[in-house]
């Protein structure tokens, strides 16, 4: 079977679960979430990253590559394993079902697994095998991101170019001494390691079994203060002093008079290159390691990207820089075998660039994305119309970064928008979602995605992300518990079969 059969399915993260805890996890909602995705046709469940986060809270700034956001592990299963006792649950904090409140989350939560891991120690021999087997199988970079965590309690979850020089630098005799003084903290950051990914690879194998599929999804960029820069800054443009020569963003554009200064520091693609892109593919591997296909972000890069000198106060003095191209893809198929990669090749392109990063996609497999909502916003061109989609593409009604299909219609649109999306979806204005849906589900995309805030036909009160901007409004969003019903399930199910979406 080819990896994107013509299938569909939900963009859900699990923080956005319902459940008692404050936050999404991987127990039981999440396996009624995978039951729902049975019940109403559907093959693919897209995350976003499931990285441990950093910067305010967005899994695109995560603080490891490779690593599991702990926030994830659920409790319930700690309990089940011994790991935890209803004692330990008893002083869970009252919070919003709406809402994620990180602090008050991650404050309560990294208690409670600290505990976890104390009853583990002592009380837990049986898993102590697995644990020990993970952390050997996981050396190449659990070590590092262990190291590289417990020094961030310790200095405060400061970031690591705040720490003493020799740490900063990785002075052996340092971290050496760090690596002593901070056993503990340090097996109690893999032990929380290995259980998260013991409990997401067993909602996976559920998945999997019931015929759902998980999408991942993977930044091009990884965030300055995150262990990967630490621990290979020779793989990053870092001058002597390890401060970057040059960042990430986008140029100016419809969107931005001065461009998106994102501010990662960008590869040292040439010394990638000298050793076989050996951190690229094993961070591929890792990737495939918990998905079943990969959905990669601003994909364009590895083509082409802006490259801003640091310490800029906008995007607009950039230049463009070549990218990898096929090497790096070469290099990977050849390590792994095909990857079901899905390019995010949404933006701003000359025609060369474009047919260039087209070719790229084409030569490896890579279908690209298209957003339904953008097909009414004449500056978006009309590749986002499906009467102009080719198979093999993925169709998005939305993604994460969009305001939800509601929210849209009735706020962010214009009136010639909303005539027109009336017109070309041959829909009401009090079913609107639905309209996208069906029309996404019936173009002739392989795959068709829609988010679980567009199913229920929430506002924008449920939109996940509003890029450029900081608060409470971004990340934070969760599901209403028992929102997702039987009727929902078959309406979803009765579309996918018509339009021969189904397994």
């Amino acid at each position: 079977m080819p990896p994107f059969p013509r299938r569909s399915g939900l963009i859900l993260h699990p923080t956005s679960l319902p459940g008692p805890y404050g936050i999404g996890d991987v127990g039981v909602e999440a396996y009624r979430f995978v039951d729902f995705l049975v019940a109403a046709g559907q093959t693919w469940w897209q995350t976003l990253p499931l990285n441990p986060t950093g910067f305010a809270d967005s899994p695109y700034q995560g603080l490891s590559a490779f690593a599991g956001n702990p926030m994830l592990i659920s409790p319930d299963r700690l309990l089940a394993a011994g790991h935890l006792t209803v004692d330990d649950l008893a002083d869970r904090p009252v919070c919003s079902d709406e809402r994620v409140d990180f602090g008050v989350v991650i404050a309560w939560k990294s208690a409670l697994l600290d505990r976890a891991f104390e009853r583990f120690r002592a009380f837990s021999a049986a898993d102590r095998a697995s644990f020990v087997q993970f952390c050997q199988a996981q050396a190449a970079w659990l070590n590092d991101v262990a190291l590289f965590m417990a020094l961030k309690q310790e200095y405060g979850m400061r970031a690591w170019t705040e720490w003493p020089a020799p740490l900063a630098a990785r002075d052996p005799d340092a971290l050496a001494q760090a690596r002593n003084e901070l056993a503990d903290a340090i097996e109690a950051q893999k032990y929380r390691q290995w259980v998260f990914f013991t409990q997401w690879n067993d909602l996976r194998r559920y998945a999997n079994r019931r015929g759902v599929r998980i999408i991942g999804d993977m930044p091009i960029f990884v965030a300055l203060d995150s262990a990967d820069v630490w621990a290979h800054p020779h793989l990053f443009h870092l001058d002597d002093h390890l401060r970057p020569t040059c960042v990430s963003g986008v140029p100016p554009d419809y969107f931005s008079e001065t461009g998106q200064l994102w501010g990662h520091p960008l590869y040292r693609w040439d010394v990638m290159a000298a050793d076989g892109y050996r951190w690229w593919i094993d961070r591929f591997r890792a990737a495939f390691a918990v998905a079943d296909a990969v959905r990669i972000d601003h994909f364009r890069g590895f083509y082409n990207y802006w490259e801003i000198p640091a310490g800029a106060s906008t995007a607009i003095d950039g230049r463009w820089v070549d990218g990898p191209r096929d090497a790096l893809f070469t290099a990977v198929t050849s390590a792994l075998g095909d990857v079901a990669i899905i390019a995010e090749d949404l933006g701003d392109f000359t025609p060369e660039s474009r047919a260039g990063l087209d070719t790229l996609m084409a030569q490896f497999g890579f279908p690209g994305m298209r957003i339904l909502q953008f097909a009414f916003n004449r500056r978006e061109g009309d590749r986002f119309f499906p009467h102009n989609y080719p198979r093999a593409c993925v169709v998005y009604t939305g993604t994460h970064d969009n305001d939800t299909l509601v929210g849209w219609f009735t706020s962010s649109s214009t009136n010639a928008e909303r005539r027109d999306a009336l017109r070309y979806l041959c829909g009401t204005a009090d079913d609107i979602a639905w309209a996208f849906i069906r029309t996404a589900w019936m173009s002739v995309a392989d795959t068709a995605l829609t988010t679980v805030q567009d199913l229920l036909g929430l506002g924008s009160e449920a939109r996940m992300n509003l890029p450029g901007t900081l608060g409470t409004h971004n990340w934070t969003w969760r599901i209403p518990a028992n929102a997702l019903d039987h009727q929902i399930a078959g309406r979803l199910r009765d579309l996918t079969e018509i339009y021969q979406r189904l397994p």
